[in-house]
């Protein structure tokens, strides 16, 4: 019989292509480069391009901010009745400098940085959310949590243990919480296409795209009950990125939450995509395979500097990729018969059902 614990793991090989280079724009200055894409989806590489292709020809590229970044777990509680759980909130609050430090004490990245909360009926969810430096902050949150929920136990009375996970954090679920408050690196991409550019190289207009964008990514999800959602496929660049480089791909659930824009400025083009959601590390769990490190370091993410830069500059690729996804798609579909001739042509040879 094998012993499952020593023998070799296997791997799925999965396909994977640099794209680019992409122009970008940060704080850090303006550079072009590329990115790699695992993915079986074929035509999703040469659409990424076009999108990227458009960035290059532009001065600055996409400008990519980071709104803000923190990683969650909820950890659920029993409370004798609802003014206990109430009591209670009040009184970590008022403590937080001193679980600050019960957190630091157990880890070298993890820092608490705010405490939400939920009370319903006797139950109390208490949502930590934290820092994690340049891991991704999975198992580092759980720690944390689990140190937090032991000292609160041990000195908050009338408190029992329900679980370390009160689904309100929320980890892999389509949630309004994340868009609303967080979970991961919020990054914001925004890119100005000029008009001769969208006509030459998108077959379309400013108009076109921006008159798409409202209708099928705005009152299409909403008509279809998405949750803080407006895109049109966000997860097929996440999922390539994130399988590249070794993250966690179930976290493209929350990850793919987010909101494009498009305007049409006098025949110019200004196209931006929100992700409140990206759950991305450079170390941890993952990372230990060789093409991930290769990967990695291809895109200059395991360089020191401060704490959780390597991270963020993954997050902004992460990022821009998407929005070159976005816009070649969105371009694409406003001309009838195209995504289809794309994807007969590169994925089934031109073959017809």
């Amino acid at each position: 019989m094998t012993d499952l614990h020593v023998s070799p793991t296997s791997c799925a090989a999965i396909p994977l292509e640099w794209v680019g280079p992409i122009r970008i724009t940060t704080d850090a200055g303006t550079e072009d480069i590329e990115v790699p894409m695992a993915t079986y989806e074929s035509p999703l590489w040469p659409s990424v391009r076009r999108g990227a292709r458009i960035t290059t020809a532009t001065e600055r590229g996409i400008m990519a901010t980071i709104i803000d970044e923190r990683m969650t777990r909820s950890v659920l509680f029993e409370a004798d009745n609802a003014a206990v759980a109430y009591r209670t909130v009040s009184e970590l609050k008022a403590a937080l400098p001193q679980l600050q430090t019960i957190v630091d004490r157990g880890s070298r990245h993890a820092r608490l940085i705010d405490i939400h909360q939920q009370i319903a009926g006797n139950l109390l969810f208490l949502r930590f959310e934290f820092t994690t430096g340049d891991a991704a902050g999975h198992n580092m949150t759980t720690l944390a949590a689990q140190a937090l929920t032991e000292h609160i136990l041990a000195t908050m009375p009338g408190l029992r243990y329900e679980s370390i996970s009160g689904n309100y954090c929320t980890d892999k679920k389509a949630t309004a919480v994340n868009g609303i408050l967080g979970r991961g690196k919020y990054v914001v991409t925004e890119l100005v296409v000029p008009r001769r550019l969208v006509e030459l190289r998108l077959h379309t207009t400013a108009a076109r795209i921006a008159t798409l964008n409202t209708r099928k990514n705005l009152i299409g999800t909403i008509l279809a009950g998405g949750i803080r959602s407006a895109n049109a496929h966000y997860a097929n660049m996440l999922l390539a990125f994130y399988l590249a480089t070794g993250q966690d791909a179930a976290n493209i659930v929350e990850g793919s939450q987010g909101i494009t824009r498009a305007e049409d400025n006098a025949g110019d083009l200004y196209f931006s995509c929100t992700l409140p959601n990206l759950i991305v590390g450079t170390i941890g769990n993952g990372k230990h395979h060789s093409f991930v490190e290769a990967n990695l370091t291809r895109m200059n993410c395991t360089n020191s500097g401060a704490m959780g830069d390597n991270a963020r500059r993954l997050a902004v690729l992460a990022a821009a990729t998407v929005a070159c996804g976005e816009l070649s798609l969105l371009a694409a579909q406003t001309n009838p018969g195209e995504l289809m001739r794309a994807h007969n042509r590169l994925e089934r040879g031109g073959q017809q059902n």
